[in-house]
This record gives C-alpha cells, sequence and structure tokens, in this order.
C-alpha cells in the first residue's frame, strides 16, 4: 500500500467478503447473479418450520426443539383442535402457535400463509430435524435446478424391521424422485405459492405436491436423517403398514378420490398426527 502511494495512486481497504467453505456459506449467494453494485452481500435465507398438529402433546416439545437449534428459524406450530397439551407445550417450546381446523393440508397452507421465510419446510409433529437441517437445506436450494427436497427417513426404535423400511423408503425415493411428508419436505417460499400451495384434500396432499414439483425441477433428497416415530407401524406392523400404504398410493393413481382414500387410511378418523 505504501508503495501505492508513493507512485500517487489512491489506496483503501475493502470490505472482507465471506467465502466459501461450508455447504451453509452458499446461502449467502442465493439468486446472486453477477456481482453487485451496491456493496451488499446477500443475508441468509430464513427458514419457516411449519407443524400441523393434532393431540400431540408427547411429542411437539421435541419436534419444535429439534427446529429451534437453528437459533433464526421461525417455527410455526398450526394446530387442529388439540384436546390434550399440544397448544401449551409447543408456545413453551418456543414455537410461534395458530389455530386451525382439523385438515393437515389446510394446516400447513395456513402456517405458510403466516410465515416470514423464504424456505418453507414443512415437519411431522412426531418427527425430528438433524441438528444442521438448516444448513443442509439451503446448500441444497443454491442450485436453481432444485424444486423441492426432503430428507432421507430414519425410523425410532431399534426392530430389524424398523431398517427393512428404511431401505424401501430408500429404494422409493432413488427410483421414483417422490418422498412423502414424513420426510420433512422442504422448499422455496415463492415456488410454494406459485404452484398453489397444497391441494385442499384429506390425504396425499404431500405426495401432489411433490408430484407437482417433479415439473419444475429436481427433488433432492439429503443424506441427513430426519428420525420419525415408528408408533403406526408398531400399532399396525410393519407388512401391514406397507400394504396399506402401497395401496392408497395404487388407488390414487388409479382415480380413487383423496376423500374415499382418507376413510380407508383412517377408519374415518382425521388424525393429523397418523
Amino acid at each position: 500500500m505504501a508503495a501505492a502511494r508513493n507512485l500517487g495512486l489512491s489506496v483503501a481497504t475493502l470490505e472482507t467478503l465471506r467465502d466459501v467453505d461450508r455447504p451453509e456459506d452458499l446461502a449467502y449467494y442465493r439468486g446472486w447473479r453477477g456481482a453487485r453494485t451496491d456493496g451488499v452481500v446477500p443475508a441468509p435465507s430464513a427458514i419457516s418450520v411449519i407443524i400441523p398438529a393434532l393431540n400431540e402433546a408427547e411429542r411437539i416439545g421435541a419436534a419444535v426443539a429439534s427446529a429451534r437449534v437453528e437459533e433464526k428459524a421461525e417455527v410455526i406450530v398450526v394446530d387442529g383442535g388439540s384436546s390434550d397439551n399440544t397448544v401449551a407445550v409447543a408456545d413453551a417450546a418456543g414455537a410461534r402457535v395458530l389455530a386451525s381446523e382439523p385438515h393437515r393440508a389446510r394446516q400447513m397452507n395456513a402456517g405458510a400463509r403466516a410465515a416470514n421465510g423464504d424456505i418453507f419446510l414443512f415437519l411431522h409433529a412426531d418427527t425430528l430435524l438433524p441438528s444442521d437441517y438448516a444448513q443442509a437445506v439451503a446448500g441444497a436450494l443454491t442450485d436453481e435446478r432444485v424444486a423441492i427436497g426432503a430428507f432421507t427417513l430414519a425410523l425410532d426404535g431399534d426392530s430389524p424391521l424398523n431398517r427393512v423400511t428404511e431401505a424401501a423408503v430408500r429404494f422409493r425415493c432413488r427410483v421414483s424422485s417422490l418422498p412423502y411428508g414424513d420426510q420433512a419436505l422442504f422448499l422455496r417460499a415463492d415456488t410454494f405459492r406459485a404452484v398453489g400451495g397444497f391441494t385442499d384434500m384429506p390425504l396425499m396432499e404431500d405426495f401432489e405436491l411433490v408430484r407437482r414439483l417433479k415439473n419444475r425441477g429436481r427433488v433432492e433428497i439429503l443424506q441427513q436423517p430426519v428420525v420419525s416415530s415408528s408408533r403406526r407401524m408398531e400399532r399396525l406392523g410393519v407388512i401391514r403398514s406397507t400394504v396399506i400404504n402401497f395401496a392408497i398410493v395404487a388407488a390414487y393413481h388409479l382415480g380413487v378420490s383423496p376423500e374415499r382414500l382418507a376413510r380407508w387410511y383412517r377408519g374415518g378418523t382425521a388424525e393429523v398426527g397418523e
């Protein structure tokens, strides 16, 4: 610098810019198209975690806590009229709690309307996010070709059949690129709004959203796992649960209405936690 001044040149120290050492650093450059002229480095993407819930007092606290590992994340729990302490537990855990009718698609759409983030992540109330979820999501969405993403599925419990189920889900995702809602779907907020959010249907709303977005870009499956409750499989049995899921998806492809599928799947109930 001294040599430059001796030559009569003007010298100034520029602001130190962020380099890219880790996946989360890429979030600073999402949407950056060439040099900025205002000297401002783009801020990291804000993430909103939206959790539909109904009578999930035993699990909602842990789900919220897993989302709040990311200090800047906005965590919204949309309660469908719980008769237990779900609302109180979610509020105590630090979530913003909204009220809705017991309908998962409508609950998630209500949460999205209230959310402020530019990334939406939809989390089931009985599912836990990995500690680095925010960085992983931001890193995935720096690729503009990615329309929607999800995590690898892990089930709690030590049953060998759970490991078989996990392997089957990985195979399904690899072959069809159709993750389900229990894998914590995430996407850009503007993409979610552009496709009109979740279709207003009582079942298969997650499947339908992913299927629509496959036409807009790539479906990214992250290696990091979310840990989901295996309670339904424990109650019904792994084989029976797998057969039911396969039959529901096949029937949907054949044109059976979501309303009829919901009656088959839930036995006439509307439990979001199932």
